[in-house]
């Protein structure tokens, strides 16, 4: 779900009407608040929430229990940073009969909500602002032999074209695009935002990981094992501190990662930097953190200078329990 939500500009979150279900799904602890802070953290554009099983006999296409999910999660969206006036759209549903999926249903199964279905609402939602003319990242979410050696991604920047020559990073394999193809369609060439699986010539599928990117070979993305970060703790039981693990999801990238150190904490108001240099950190804290890749370097940006290769969010025990920015990247030498 993780590297899905990685690659995705928009997100539809589905949840139950049906009394009981919500409130299990919407407690602490509960999925539907971690995959709504999950596509948050990993930059999705839009998010779509739906609220499905409007037919259950428990509801009967009820406005006021239509309104009471709504009123719940929206609050939630907004504390972990949705613009819920301009990028969250909420329409109630059923998968059942499919009412407001594809069709609109007549009046008398549903009179209050006459807006759009969800494929309406999605054929008219603006384009995407793409960085068409920038240096090539291909974020790869998957390889694999067939005939030849693929790798599956997102163009997140510039585009690769059928018989150039790009580098696989961390690596820095030189490799020559053979064939590109957008679903099951050969095409000449894909640019920024569009997925796509290129045949190589001159890799093995050994060579090419989840989490590696494609570069043009004049502009490289910066590959390093040591980093420093913006880091918000939003749950965690315990404290933590110097030599404390998680897993680390950047872009397609999931890594094992150590803290270093613990270099200040940040103003959670102005996001400054203060001069307290506390020994742990708990939930709540926000903080300037550095961290160790362990089992090797990887690609990663600045989120100033690219946010989709500088965002990440930390698990731990199946649980996302901190978000965080890259706000600087360092060479072992820096430790």
């Amino acid at each position: 779900m993780i590297s899905g939500a990685a690659i995705a500009d928009i997100a539809i979150l589905v949840i139950s009407a049906r009394r009981g279900e919500f409130e299990t799904g919407f407690d602490k602890g509960g999925q539907t608040r971690e995959h709504a802070l999950l596509v948050r953290t990993t930059g999705v554009k839009h998010l779509i929430v739906l609220v499905n099983k409007m037919d259950d006999p428990t509801v009967l296409w009820d406005e006021t229990r239509y309104m009471e999910c709504k009123d719940k999660i929206l609050p939630y969206l907004k504390k972990i940073g949705f613009d819920i006036k301009n990028d969250v759209y909420c329409m109630p549903c059923s998968g059942y009969n499919g009412a407001f999926l594809r069709d609109i249903p007549d009046e008398s199964v549903c009179s209050w909500y006459r807006g759009p279905s969800l494929l309406e609402h999605l054929d008219n939602l603006p384009s995407f602002p793409r960085n068409t003319d920038g240096p090539l990242r291909f974020t790869v979410t998957d390889r694999y032999k067939e005939m030849g050696t693929f790798a599956s991604g997102k163009v997140e920047s510039g585009s690769v074209s059928k018989g150039q020559t790009i580098v696989l990073l961390p690596n820095k394999l030189n490799v020559e695009v053979m064939q590109v193809y957008i679903g099951d369609v050969e095409v000449n060439c894909a640019s920024a935002g569009e997925h796509c699986k290129l045949k190589l010539r001159n890799i093995d599928e050994e060579d090419i990981n989840p989490g590696f990117c494609f570069c043009s070979p004049n502009n490289f993305c910066q590959v390093s094992n040591l980093f420093d970060a913006h880091l918000l703790i939003m749950q965690y039981d315990s404290i933590i501190s110097s030599g404390f693990m998680a897993v680390l999801h950047i872009h397609t990238c999931m890594k094992e990662v150590s803290i270093r150190k613990i270099i200040c904490l940040l103003d959670k108001k102005t996001n400054e930097k203060t001069k307290i240099y506390p020994r742990f950190i708990k939930a709540g804290d926000a903080a300037i953190v550095r961290f160790e890749v362990l089992g090797g370097p990887i690609c990663l940006e600045t989120f100033q200078n690219f946010p989709p290769l500088g965002r990440f969010t930390l698990r731990d025990k199946g649980e996302t329990i901190a978000i965080g920015k890259v706000v600087k990247i360092l060479n072992p030498s820096d430790q």
